[in-house]
């Protein structure tokens, strides 16, 4: 059995389309999703879908192995940033190497680093006039948005699409392509 552990700061449509993928997997589970934010929309999903899921504050994260310490005792094969919006500190990334991926709305490396995500990076994507974007799936590595390419998928754009079209798009990337790299990874094929 593969464990997988998703972090996650927002609503977790990413989350909940994981869940749903891997559901009938008896292979593979998802043995807990870890919030920094209390009132994170994610909660609600992962009650909805039977999912364990624990808040953790800033000071847990960055200033004492609280949170390593839950994930040893979960003994993740994989950690899943899905939608998770700070950095991730250097205990975590040197206990887990090539073991924390992450999905970017952009074909980095255009439009990464700190402060660049979700409508940031569309606005900036039709700002710049792009006539393609798309998603990146990336392991993580000390710096935001810089480790090692694992997926690249892209799409065209029109000079009409607005930024709010632009992210219902890349949106629809994320379904289709972060499950089936989670597992290709898990699996390692």
């Amino acid at each position: 059995m593969k464990r997988i552990v998703l972090f996650a700061s927002g609503s977790g449509s990413n989350v909940e389309n994981i869940a749903h993928y891997f559901r009938d997997n008896p292979e593979v589970s998802i043995s807990c999703v870890l919030s920094n934010k209390k009132d994170a929309k994610v909660f609600e999903r992962c009650n909805r879908l039977n999912l364990n899921a624990l808040y953790f504050n800033r000071h847990s994260f960055y200033n004492s192995d609280c949170v390593l310490n839950i994930l040893k005792s979960l003994s993740p094969d994989l950690i899943v940033l899905a939608g998770f919006l700070w950095k991730i500190p250097d205990n975590l990334i040197s206990s887990y190497p090539n073991k924390i991926i992450n999905i970017h709305p952009a074909l980095l490396p255009k439009y990464g680093g700190k402060g660049m995500y979700g409508m940031y990076v569309h606005e900036a994507v039709k700002n710049n006039n792009e006539t393609e974007t798309g998603i990146t799936i990336h392991f993580v590595n000390e710096n935001y948005d810089e480790g090692g390419i694992i997926k690249q998928a892209k799409i065209d754009l029109s000079p009409n699409d607005t930024p709010e079209m632009i992210a219902e798009k890349v949106h629809q990337l994320e379904y289709d392509y972060f499950p089936k790299v989670i597992e290709q990874v898990l699996m390692g094929t």
